[in-house]
């Protein structure tokens, strides 16, 4: 035993004091951080906390289903109890294609996050206003159901065919057919005719994209989405021009959703009529076109004059390109874009 004392003695000796202070500072270092971290941890859970009962327990709200034309037989079990698989994803919500178990019919449900969206008193309102418009190429809504904990679903018909975007990124052939596209581009066109003057104020649809054009199984196409602008808080709405920035649907002139315009509306839809024309992301081919590659111009004017469509083909380019100039000023209103379309499909 005295031995060994010996040899621990010598041991300690031989331990400069440099590094035993080392050694203290690497262990106090150390200890900072593993409380740091726990105490990050305990405020991160108390913030977290804090958000639910902020976002969920909302004292405002009664639980309620408000159903239109379409939707009256609904009742708030068919859509809570209804099995869902998520079909789309946003920064403000997430869509669900539904079975409803008492009916066995399908939905759409879309999902708002309640930080995202007004109060059902704020709402509702424009709701109904948005629920009394009714046209064949426009997706109607059935109900909105309201849930005590401020969460929002809107209820909506399933469309077999899916979206627009899905109809020309899977390559179909019916995709590239000249008569499938003016039929396409003509229904799009008549829906956001409807919005833009079938009411005595215009509806500004907001967010037109090919992956707000549902279409039925005889490709029939509708517009969905128009208005839900007007529902969202002013951050999920500015998140939701900035998607659509990159993509290439916006406007030029939109920095805030809340002015969007019937002209920022066109704008889009000539980016779509392009997007369907060209098969090609709308960010690229605007990319080109906006930096006056005239080659690139002269040589989609010959391809198109060398197909049996050829004329046709470059007037719907032309119209395209006209709803996507960026002045807004100079941009066609909705009713001569519809005219214009008629007069390509007379050709076919």
């Amino acid at each position: 035993m005295a031995k060994h004392r010996h040899l621990i003695k010598l041991l300690l000796c031989s331990i400069s004091p440099i590094f035993l202070l080392l050694l203290l500072l690497l262990f106090f270092l150390l200890y900072r951080r593993l409380t740091h971290r726990n105490k990050h941890n305990h405020q991160a859970r108390s913030i977290e906390t804090a958000v639910y009962n902020t976002v969920y327990d909302s004292p405002d709200e009664t639980e309620d289903l408000i159903t239109f034309p379409g939707g009256e037989d609904l009742t708030a079990s068919d859509i809570l109890e209804a099995p869902g698989e998520v079909i789309g994803r946003s920064s403000y919500g997430t869509v669900y294609r539904a079975c409803l178990r008492r009916t066995g019919s399908t939905v759409l449900l879309r999902f708002v996050r309640p930080t995202c969206i007004g109060s059902a008193q704020d709402i509702v309102p424009v709701v109904k206003t948005l629920a009394s418009v009714t046209h064949g190429n426009l997706v109607p809504l059935k109900a909105l159901y309201v849930g005590p904990r401020g969460e929002k679903l809107f209820v909506h018909p399933f469309y077999a065919a899916g979206t627009l975007a899905q109809f020309l990124r899977d390559g179909v052939v019916e995709s590239q057919r000249w008569e499938i596209t003016c039929k396409l581009s003509l229904g799009i066109t008549k829906g956001l005719d409807c919005l833009h003057t079938g009411y005595s104020k215009p509806i500004i649809h907001g967010n037109i994209k090919t992956n707000n054009i549902l279409l039925d199984e005889n490709l029939e196409p509708r517009l969905s989405d128009f208005g839900l602008h007007l529902l969202l808080s002013p951050t999920a709405g500015q998140e939701m021009l900035e998607a659509s920035a990159l993509r290439g649907y916006k406007a030029p002139e939109l920095m805030k959703i809340k002015d969007a315009t019937k002209e920022t509306d066109v704008y889009s839809l000539g980016v779509v009529l392009l997007e369907m024309l060209t098969q090609r992301d709308p960010i690229k081919i605007l990319s080109l076109l906006h930096s006056k590659d005239l080659v690139f111009e002269r040589e989609i004017s010959e391809v198109f004059k060398g197909c049996g469509n050829g004329e046709g083909l470059l007037e719907f380019f032309r119209l395209a390109m006209d709803c996507c100039v960026p002045v807004p000023g100079l941009r066609p209103d909705v009713k001569s874009i519809l005219k214009r379309l008629e007069e390509i499909s007379r050709r076919l």
